[in-house]
């Protein structure tokens, strides 16, 4: 069951939280982009709280919560592309777009993200394990 508070508009907890195992403070992240990206959400304990996603490399964690409960890569059905550095990994979860995709077609592959953003037509708060729009991941040119 969602509850409203999942939302930013009446959510009190901090928008960012300290990774319990580097330090460093990442964005928050609702329940259901979380059970969305778990291996067999069903089988574990992803309490009614709020939730951070770490996007560093250098760190296994991937989402975790003020009581240091944390889910890390291996958990995960997918490996999330913001922790990655390798060619195929994925930039844009609604429709696939990977570095290479990119790489290749920069201005074909962004305008194409940009146009389905505007139209309404991605999914990325929950298709992204970051529960955000794809376009922030894209490289800066």
């Amino acid at each position: 069951m969602s509850t409203c508070c999942e939302s930013d508009s009446c959510n009190t907890a901090p928008r960012k939280a300290v990774c319990p195992v580097n330090g460093k403070s990442y964005p928050r992240v609702s329940r259901k982009t979380l059970l969305h990206h778990l291996k067999k959400p069903w089988q574990v304990n992803v309490t009614e709280q709020d939730w951070y996603f770490c996007d560093s490399p250098d760190c296994d964690v991937v989402y975790f919560n003020v009581n240091a409960q944390t889910f890390l890569r291996q958990d995960l059905r997918t490996d999330p592309g913001q922790k990655s550095t390798a060619a195929e990994r994925t930039l844009c979860y609604c429709f696939d777009v990977t570095a290479a995709d990119y790489q290749s077609q920069p201005d074909e592959t962004k305008t194409f993200v940009i146009d389905q953003t505007r139209s309404s037509t991605c999914d990325c708060e929950i298709r992204n394990p970051a529960g955000r729009c794809c376009l922030k991941d894209f490289p800066k040119q």
